[in-house]
């Protein structure tokens, strides 16, 4: 059994191999989280978006989805999940109840954000969902979205007091 620290490094490490970067997530915190936070600085979001991958539930659920990607990418999977997972089939829906097993960690803000990022597909979402016929993205989409949301949600949830100044204003 790998530890916590293993775990994450794991978790990191496949991150980046898939062409994420925490400043990605970053950027999608900080639009998330500005408006409502008016001095919220990259380097708070790295760190609530490095204190969201500590968790054991996203360091698994960052594993298992590269995971099934990978094997989709190498055609590895049995028909019809390969295919489905190939066109990241839009009443699949296993990609996003993986991904919203990390949302579920930091409450009901993070169920809105992680909506609208999957939504409205901003920055590294939008490069991760492009179909080019050798990448499969269908659970890392999902996922890059869930850990941004959950980053969002914590820094609220942390401060409060400027949340709600600045949703007065």
């Amino acid at each position: 059994m790998k530890s916590d620290v293993q775990l994450k490094e794991v978790a990191t490490q496949l991150l980046l191999e898939r062409g994420v970067q925490h400043e990605d997530i970053a950027d999608l915190v900080m639009s998330l989280q500005n408006k409502y936070i008016p001095d919220l600085t990259k380097e708070e979001c790295l760190e609530n978006i490095r204190a969201v991958l500590k968790k054991r539930e996203v360091q698994n659920a960052i594993i298992t989805g590269i995971e099934f990607d990978k094997l989709a990418e190498e055609n590895k999977l049995s028909q019809p999940l390969l295919e489905i997972l190939k066109t990241d089939e839009g009443l699949y829906g296993i990609d996003e109840i993986l991904a919203l097993s990390i949302v579920n960690l930091y409450g009901s803000i993070g169920f809105t954000n992680y909506g609208y990022l999957d939504k409205t597909k901003p920055g590294i979402i939008a490069r991760l969902n492009a179909k080019d016929g050798k990448s499969c993205h269908t659970f890392l989409d999902d996922i890059v979205c869930a850990i941004a949301a959950a980053a969002a949600s914590r820094l609220a949830h942390n401060d409060p007091d400027k949340s709600a100044i600045a949703n007065k204003k």
